[in-house]
């Protein structure tokens, strides 16, 4: 779709709104602003590490721009939004690395922390995000899939993941007419494995990708544009979204 006139450029499905993305300096929220971008979208990242989200605005271009965040610090997420004041759409990505284990062998207060980012700093992010978004914007969450198909040693993920859909619909229904959706991604390549070794990371991708109907694991950008459907569709809300290459029918 174009403009009309002369010298007609092509126009952005974003054309002239504002995106911040919460965990945008990589990995999914990072595909997550190019795309926006893409679309003509002005894009605000917020991650608590100062120097990759310097690099990340860099990349981006100049219609980007950054601000160091801890994201686990409510007070910080409050004058974040009233720095930036009104905005179009919220996307939440961020998230620690995973910790995967069985029950019995797992230090409960760690297992506390994988809500700390995933789930409270979500709900901080839209307490005091929602109240600045503009009538027609959005929110977009993150959770996982398994929420929907857990393996043994991903209790404490699941949980994580589960709350987040709830939180989502609940959120659509309290916040009306504001929308509210999230996107599920299987296994994506992303540096969220960092803390294994390269090459147990490799060999899980490999392992898993035989068995995804898709014969891979995912990339970034490959969930990237379900952010932005959801984004643009003015008719869905209460959604979870799932992008994984078929995991959970295998």
């Amino acid at each position: 779709m174009t403009r009309t006139g002369k010298n007609t450029a092509p126009e952005g499905r974003l054309d002239g709104k504002t995106v911040i993305v919460l965990g945008g300096s990589s990995g999914i929220g990072y595909a997550v602003a190019e795309y926006a971008l893409a679309e003509g979208a002005h894009v605000v990242i917020g991650s608590r590490h100062a120097g990759r989200i310097e690099a990340a605005v860099t990349a981006l271009g100049s219609n980007a721009e950054g601000h160091a965040l801890d994201l686990a610090d409510e007070h910080a997420i409050e004058a974040f939004f009233n720095a930036i004041g009104s905005f179009d759409h919220l996307v939440f990505t961020a998230g620690d690395s995973l910790r995967l284990g069985e029950v019995a062998a797992t230090d409960l207060s760690q297992a506390r922390r994988a809500f700390d980012i995933r789930y409270w700093g979500a709900l901080a992010a839209v307490k005091y995000g929602a109240p600045h978004i503009v009538a027609g914007g959005s929110i977009v969450l993150t959770t996982g899939v398994a929420a929907l198909r857990p393996r043994s040693g991903w209790a404490f993920g699941a949980s994580v993941c589960g709350a987040m859909e709830a939180l989502t619909r609940a959120l659509a229904v309290e916040l009306a007419p504001l929308r509210v959706n999230a996107v599920s991604p299987g296994l994506i390549a992303t540096n969220l494995w960092q803390d294994m070794s390269e090459e147990d990371r490799q060999a899980m991708y490999e392992q898993a990708g035989k068995h995804f109907p898709v014969g891979r694991v995912g990339e970034a950008r490959d969930v990237a544009a379900a952010y932005l459907f959801l984004m643009e569709s003015g008719f869905a809300t209460g959604q979870t979204y799932v992008v994984d290459g078929g995991a959970v029918l295998v």
